[in-house]
């Protein structure tokens, strides 16, 4: 096997092996079929990229089909946004198609199938053939429509179509088998009535067809060869074959359906129904919201088209589903942007800073690299003079050793500037500082090519000129959850781990060679990260999105959790320990406001459970954690793992872990009534007065 054919991923594989077997190349066809029920998300990226990216490799035709069958929720501010999207991201489709193109095709083909006695109409309710269809592991029945005529058939179809009988009343049913161990094959709905106004046929229709029928028939009528979907659609080819089973002609191309893994994101939700919700429900400012999955939110928030393909690439097409890092979706529009964004200066949370010794009427302008990455980005002018400002953070009165930036009596860089010492301060009546005076070196120059010049020293720091400095608005956008997988923990609601944090809106300044920028454009704010110019801009008011800091904020963040609760535990002992009562509170209350500043809901679970062992100290974290975490409540753990914690607490040797284990347990009534025995035969032998305290509280 060639080295180019190792790195054929299965799809392409699958593709090679049928043009060895005599498929025709001038016959390869592919589409990208969405529902025009919502925004495209970083979820379809994958598979735009997979079928667009097969038709560039085998210079074969790709389709655009939207998938219209349901005028409920389908809409042409969808489709228009899906067109956007695909353009944006660099693909054109060879033709532009509707399933409600073939809606008189489709309704010919169901008239067939009923002539054929392949299907009928059913009247019961949907409740009745739900029960009816059976479970996996109970084969389902023949229901009482089952062997209508069909001339009855026939009757009661065309009726529907022509909207004589209400939403509900009827569908149109394939007759396969009730008995098979494929639920998707049991007599499977072809067509509803929905008495809805159609995005492209208006009120022509009055039923439409099921997506399961639609689908593979569109293929169909579009020849197209490899039919490409996500792993969910496994169960379902078999009803797709069938249905083609129905109408092929053996002198014409049979699609055939292909699974791939689906693209699953941490710290993000991708159902269209949830980012509806959002929507609707005005958590978020609308689709292209910077904070949403979907690509006109990345988009907006200054994603490139560039490094979502990249993206999509690194991930690759597999069969087996995985979790893929948002880090490492951040990691690819940094290395993009690090190539394109010009550095530019910008101050967020500014103070104000004097350079004593520097001419009050004096004004230069200094040269500043645009981006040391590319060469022909060039170099610009920036003004300086006596009075600027820089970050509030990068001053310190009185600096620790590894304190790198600017303090009294220490020496920092300003970038493209002058080497600056600090002075003294200026403080209001609270004691805030509000200036900070230093002096400059008038020789130190950057790029002067003076002996001060070339001096080192331990920082440098961005800065605008007070005089110059243009004022912005600037959105601060975080994720917009702050749990890895917010929709999957059972009875709880993915919105429970919306990040409160996720947008902070500020006032910044930045230098006036940003004056006429559009939206759109992109900037990295040196030392600060990534910037959008947004849409909502005007020549009166610049706004800029971050896009994505310098770093991996929340990489750090969940390393610096993760580090946290492991010195926590730490601390456990030293709490355990100790003897005099006071120095034991402190300890104590610097654990639960260590376990209570910890955000990620899955982490804490995971040591909550881990710590469930023969050991008093780990008994004692997992009690303090359920009783003190604001993320976590009784009702999220599994009872099974609940019932063991409590039982092994109150068998605990450590009166602190009995305690807590009661406490806990008068908050968790569902557990205390199975729990009364135990804790009336602890009462019988408790010796600790404290326990006893409590016990005799609860009157057991």
């Amino acid at each position: 096997m060639s080295t180019e054919e190792k790195s054929l991923h299965f799809i392409e594989q699958i593709i090679e092996d049928s043009l060895s077997n005599g498929f025709p190349k001038d016959k390869l066809r592919f589409r990208f079929p969405p529902e025009p029920n919502g925004y495209l998300h970083i979820g379809h990226a994958k598979s735009i990229c997979l079928n667009f990216g097969l038709g560039l490799k085998y210079n074969a035709p790709v389709n655009l089909r939207f998938d219209d069958t349901n005028p409920a929720k389908e809409e042409q501010e969808y489709v228009d946004a899906i067109k956007e999207d695909l353009k944006w991201l660099g693909f054109d489709w060879t033709e532009e198609l509707y399933s409600s193109d073939y809606f008189q095709q489709l309704y010919e083909w169901a008239v067939a199938m009923i002539k054929n006695g392949k299907a009928y109409v059913d009247s019961q309710s949907s409740e009745d053939m739900a029960i009816q269809k059976g479970t996996p592991t109970q084969p389902g029945v023949d229901g009482p429509y089952r062997n209508r005529t069909i001339a009855e058939n026939l009757a009661l179809f065309e009726a529907m179509k022509n909207g004589d009988y209400p939403e509900g009343s009827h569908v149109l049913r394939a007759k396969i088998d009730m008995k098979s161990t494929n639920m998707l094959m049991r007599d499977p709905l072809m067509y509803r009535i929905l008495h809805r106004h159609h995005h492209r046929t208006g009120n022509d229709w009055n039923i439409y067809p099921m997506y399961d029928y639609a689908h593979g028939e569109s293929d169909y009528i579009e020849q197209i060869s490899h039919s490409i979907c996500t792993l969910e659609f496994v169960m379902h080819r078999e009803l797709y074959n069938w249905f083609l089973d129905q109408i092929y002609d053996a002198n014409k191309v049979r699609p055939h359906q292909y699974e791939f893994a689906r693209l699953n994101l941490n710290y993000t939700v991708m159902s269209k129904r949830k980012l509806l919700q959002l929507v609707q429900e005005n958590i978020v400012n609308g689709w292209d919201d910077p904070r949403m999955p979907t690509i006109s939110g990345l988009r907006r928030r200054g994603y490139t088209a560039a490094s979502i393909r990249k993206f999509c690439e690194i991930i690759g097409v597999a069969k087996r589903e995985n979790v893929i890092d948002f880090s490492l979706l951040e990691f690819c529009l940094r290395e993009d942007l690090n190539k394109t964004a010009p550095r530019v200066m910008a101050v967020l949370d500014p103070i104000k800073l004097v350079i004593t010794n520097y001419p009050e009427d004096k004004e230069e302008w200094l040269e500043a690299e645009n981006n040391q990455e590319d060469e022909s980005a060039g170099f610009r002018k920036v003004p300086f003079s006596r009075e600027l400002y820089i970050e509030r953070e990068d001053f310190l009165e009185e600096a620790p050793a590894k304190f790198f930036r600017l303090s009294l009596g220490k020496e920092v860089r300003l970038k493209n500037a002058y080497i600056i010492k600090g002075e003294h301060v200026v403080k209001d009546a609270s004691g805030t500082i509000t200036e900070i005076h230093v002096t400059y070196d008038e020789d130190s120059r950057s790029g002067s090519g003076s002996e001060a010049s070339q001096r080192k020293v331990a920082g440098t720091l961005h800065w605008v000129t007070i005089k110059h400095a243009i004022e912005a608005e600037v959105r601060l956008y975080d994720r917009l959850f702050i749990d890895e997988a917010p929709d999957s923990h059972k009875e709880k609601n993915f919105l429970e781990f919306m990040n409160p944090n996720s947008l902070e809106v500020i006032k910044g300044f930045v230098e006036p060679s940003l004056a006429t920028v559009q939206a759109g454009e992109k900037f990295q704010f040196q030392r600060l990260g990534y910037f959008n110019v947004d849409k909502d801009s005007t020549e009166d008011k610049i706004i800029f999105n971050k896009t994505v800091g310098l770093k991996d904020a929340w990489e750090e963040k969940g390393k610096k959790e993760e580090n946290l609760l492991m010195n926590t535990q730490k601390e456990i002992n030293k709490y355990v320990k100790e003897k005099e009562e006071n120095n034991a509170l402190l300890i104590l209350n610097s654990i639960i406001a260590n376990i209570k500043s910890i955000d990620n809901y899955s982490l804490i679970i995971q040591t909550v459970v881990k710590n469930i062992k023969n050991d008093n100290n780990a008994l004692l974290f997992s009690n303090l954690i359920l009783q003190h975490s604001d993320k976590v409540k009784v009702k999220d753990i599994d009872a099974e793992t609940l019932t063991k914690l409590y039982t092994m607490s109150l068998k605990s040797q450590l009166a602190a872990v009995r305690i807590l284990a009661i406490e806990n347990l008068q908050v968790d009534l569902t557990n205390f009534n199975l729990f009364e025995n135990q804790l009336s035969e602890l009462k019988k032998i408790e010796k600790n007065e404290k326990v006893l305290q409590l016990l005799t509280h609860l009157k057991i």
